[in-house]
Order: C-alpha cells, then sequence, then structure tokens
C-alpha cells in the first residue's frame, strides 16, 4: 500500500473545511488544512457572524425609532455608522480565535495559507508566501465555498459595486444605496441599511421577495418594507449602469412592464447569489463539475475522483453554514473510512431562516413545493396575534404554518414568519428528525409565556381541527344526564 505525508488534505478553511480537519484530528488521523486567505472563510468574515451583528446594530435603531409605541419617547436615533462597523469588525475578532490556525495547529493539525491546485487524487500543489511544494494525501476534502455572482449588466462591473464581501469595509452610510437582489442576503441588509438611516431602493426581476417562500411571506414582508420607508422595485429587469461624473455612484437603467426607469444611487449593492468557486485545479485534475458551477458528487460526497470528496458551497446544493458543517462531517468520515464503512449524505430535514423582520425560517416542504410535487398535505395555521409572548412584545405579525400527511400527524413542513423565527423553527426541525409529530408537541411542556408556545399552539388547533365531533357529542349527552 503506498504511503502518503497525511491520510486527510482539506482545501478551504470556510465552515466546511474547518468541521472537516477538526473530525480528522479528532479520530488522530494526519490533517493538513489550506486555505488561500483567512481562517473562518465566508461565514466569519464576510457572511453570517457580520451580517448578524449588523442585522442587530440596525434593530437597535429601530426600536429607538419605535419607543414611543411603549410609552417611551427617544426620539430619532444618532447611528454613528463607523462605529457600527467598528463593533462589526469586533464580533468577528471576539469569534475569530475559534477558527484560528493556532487553534487548529493546537489540535493536531498541520495549517498552510496558500493557494492549493489539486493535480490528481493524491496530490495537491501548494503556493504559500515561502514557496510551491506538492503536499501528498490519502484523500482530500475539497471545501472551496461559493462567491458573489455579478450579473452581466453594462457598466455594472466597471463601477465595482458592493457586494457581501465587501460591504463590510464601508466607514460612511451611503445617502441613497441601491440593493440588486431580493433573496434573504438583499432583503436582510436592504432593512439594515435603511433602519441605519440610509435611503434605500430594493430592486428584483421577480415579481416578489423571497420567491423560494410563499406568496403570503412575500406578501407580509414587502408591506413590513414599504413601511419602513424602503422604496421595493419588483418586476424590474436591470439593463444598464451609467457611472456618475466626477463622483461615485450612478444611475441603473431598468426595464419593467413594457417601460424604462432610472434609478440613481450613491453605492449600488449586489446581492443575486453566489456561485461556487472554479478555482483549486478542478478542471485539469479532471473534476466533473455541474451545470451550475457546483462540484458533481454521488451520495457519499465523492467526486469524480474517488478519493477526492466535496462538501459546502463547493458542492451545492445548499448555501447555508449549517449544511456545510453537516456535510462535512460525511465527507470527512467517507474520506477517512470509506473502504470499510461509508455513510450516505442526508438531506431530509434542512432548516434555513432570513433574518429580516420578521424573520422567516423553514424546514421541509412548503405549500407551493407540495402542491409542484403532488404530494397531499393538510395546513395547519397558527398566528402569532394570538400568542400572549408576542403580544407582550408588540410583534404579533406573523405565524406558524405546519404542514402534515393527511390522516396523520406527522410533520413534512413547518414555516414560521415572525420575531425569532430562526429560534422557533428548532423545535420542529427536532421533531422532524426523531419523528416526533404534532401530538408530541401538544403534550409537552411549554413555560408561559413564551414564543416557543407557538408551536404547542400550532399543535393544538390542528388537534381541534380533527376533534371527534361525534364522539364528543355523545358524551355531552352523557354530561346533560348526570346534572
Amino acid at each position: 500500500m503506498a504511503r502518503y505525508e497525511y491520510n486527510l488534505i482539506v482545501i478551504g478553511g470556510g465552515s466546511a473545511g474547518l468541521i472537516a480537519a477538526l473530525i480528522g484530528a479528532t479520530v488522530r488521523a494526519k490533517v493538513l488544512l489550506v486555505e488561500r486567505a483567512r481562517m473562518g472563510g465566508d461565514c466569519l468574515n464576510t457572511g453570517c457572524v457580520p451580517s448578524k451583528a449588523f442585522i442587530r446594530a440596525a434593530r437597535a435603531a429601530h426600536e429607538v425609532r419605535n419607543s414611543r409605541r411603549f410609552g417611551i419617547d427617544a426620539g430619532e436615533p444618532r447611528v454613528d455608522f463607523p462605529a457600527v462597523m467598528a463593533r462589526v469588525r469586533e464580533v468577528i475578532a471576539a469569534i475569530e480565535p475559534k477558527d484560528s490556525v493556532a487553534r487548529y495547529t493546537s489540535l493536531g493539525v498541520d495549517c498552510l495559507i496558500g493557494d492549493a491546485a489539486i493535480e490528481n487524487g493524491h496530490h495537491v500543489r501548494v503556493r504559500t508566501a515561502d514557496g510551491e511544494r506538492t503536499v501528498s494525501g490519502r484523500a482530500i476534502v475539497l471545501a472551496t465555498g461559493a462567491a458573489p455572482v455579478l450579473p452581466p449588466v453594462p457598466g455594472l462591473r466597471e463601477l465595482a459595486p458592493l457586494t457581501s464581501e465587501s460591504v463590510w469595509d464601508l466607514d460612511t452610510l451611503p445617502g441613497r444605496l441601491l440593493v440588486m437582489g431580493a433573496g434573504p442576503i438583499g432583503c436582510e441588509l436592504a432593512q439594515s441599511f435603511a433602519r441605519l438611516g440610509a435611503s434605500v431602493t430594493l430592486i428584483d426581476m421577480e415579481d416578489r421577495l423571497l420567491p423560494r417562500e410563499d406568496a403570503e411571506t412575500s406578501v407580509l414582508l414587502e408591506a413590513v418594507f414599504r413601511r419602513e420607508g424602503i422604496d421595493v422595485r419588483l418586476a424590474h429587469r436591470a439593463v444598464t449602469v451609467t457611472a456618475a461624473t466626477g463622483g461615485r455612484g450612478g444611475v441603473l437603467g431598468a426595464e419593467t412592464k413594457g417601460s424604462h426607469v432610472e434609478i440613481p444611487f450613491d453605492e449600488i449593492l449586489v446581492a443575486v447569489g453566489r456561485r461556487a468557486r472554479r478555482d483549486a485545479g478542478l478542471e485539469a485534475a479532471g473534476i466533473a463539475q455541474n451545470p451550475d458551477g457546483t462540484v458533481a458528487v454521488d451520495r457519499y460526497l465523492r467526486t469524480s475522483l474517488p478519493t477526492v470528496f466535496a462538501c459546502g458551497d463547493a458542492a451545492g446544493p445548499y448555501q447555508f453554514t449549517h449544511m456545510a458543517s453537516h456535510q462535512a462531517w460525511y465527507a470527512a468520515v467517507n474520506a477517512l473510512f470509506g473502504r470499510l464503512w461509508k455513510f450516505p449524505v442526508s438531506y431530509a430535514v434542512v432548516p434555513w431562516a432570513t433574518y429580516t423582520d420578521p424573520e422567516v425560517a423553514r424546514v421541509g416542504l412548503s405549500e407551493a413545493e407540495a402542491a409542484e410535487r403532488g404530494i397531499a398535505v393538510e395546513t395547519v395555521t397558527f398566528g402569532l396575534d394570538d400568542l400572549d409572548r408576542a403580544l407582550t412584545e408588540g410583534q404579533p405579525e406573523g405565524w406558524v404554518k405546519v404542514l402534515v400527511r393527511p390522516g396523520s400527524d406527522r410533520i413534512l413542513g413547518a414555516q414560521v414568519v415572525g420575531a425569532d423565527a430562526g429560534e422557533l423553527i428548532g423545535e420542529f426541525v427536532l421533531a422532524m428528525t426523531h419523528g416526533l409529530g404534532l401530538k408530541k408537541l401538544m403534550s409537552t411542556i411549554h413555560v408561559y409565556p413564551t414564543r416557543m408556545e407557538a408551536a404547542k399552539l400550532a399543535a393544538g388547533a390542528w388537534r381541534k381541527a380533527h376533534a371527534p365531533e361525534k364522539l364528543l357529542r355523545w358524551v355531552g349527552r352523557g354530561f346533560d344526564r348526570l346534572r
């Protein structure tokens, strides 16, 4: 049997690569981790961490601005935008040690900062500041992530627009911000910048916000955005971008319903999607890719080179940090132990959340997906305007919607729209993962008054709709005779 320097070479130090390397080190494999830029990847440096810190600052401004409804007149908030961005960077710095070279080295992982290119199924060429060398490994895990997409709109690239990666370099609040893309990233950032005082226009080719969610969610969120002063332009197709004369900014030209409109801006933020990175020598090594740019993998996350595995945004189909970590376990374990045991990756229960206000969280099927696939479902909805905690907090907008198999309490999907939806969806994720139905949720004691009661009350609404009316009428007549 051939000998190699490493049991496992991991390319990419983001969420997927870090977990893969950690698993290898935990089972005492000799692991090399190669990261081209910053440890922690997109999630720590330009994604989840900075965006959530930014959203929190925006929510604080919104709460001050709207405090009068609680009997407190705090007036209009004074936003110190450089201080907001400084705190964002402080939060990154606070979490950074968990993902650092120092930590992973202490765990037994060899770490290199440099560009990696796969030469074949066992060899990787690494170029660092000290030079170039080729390292060998019995197996390779590819976790190179994804990057923002710039649509081919004439004039856009030349203007060097902001993206979800570069927006964190801002130190001045834009006066007029144009956000292209009404998906999760675009919606989150548009609302946050507006709450911090920017004049925001949100544009998208689709006819509604968050098109992957059910239509009523889009309707509610659009109403909230308009109420907060965001200029929402749906069904608008960007056709040109023209730079301003003698300064930053410009004008975006768009087509909508046969008309041409022009939208001036000081800064433009592009959030129309992310695409898997195509570097790391994939084509030269003969690693097959899908039409969308992701690496083609089988159910064990093996690529077309059997000793090379891929996970996270590089493999898709989900671009979530928690799914990257989920896939990384399968990729690392199959890479290390695949000759003895193999585990097919499971996508049976996949949750996600969009951190707008109200938040939108989902797991499993939506009504639209069930209809598209011809899956019969029964839907039960509980409005948060009937939840005591939501009323006391002044946040009654939203609902809990649960899809069950007809004639059963088995949960096929759940959606939560409202404050802390990303937290509330967890109970449904747990229930679906472990086969717990609505009857189990209803029989579980929940603390009063909490938002978590919404899950129990939704289960109660389902139970009420399935009450045995004939039996209850018979019981009622029995009680009449006993009075």
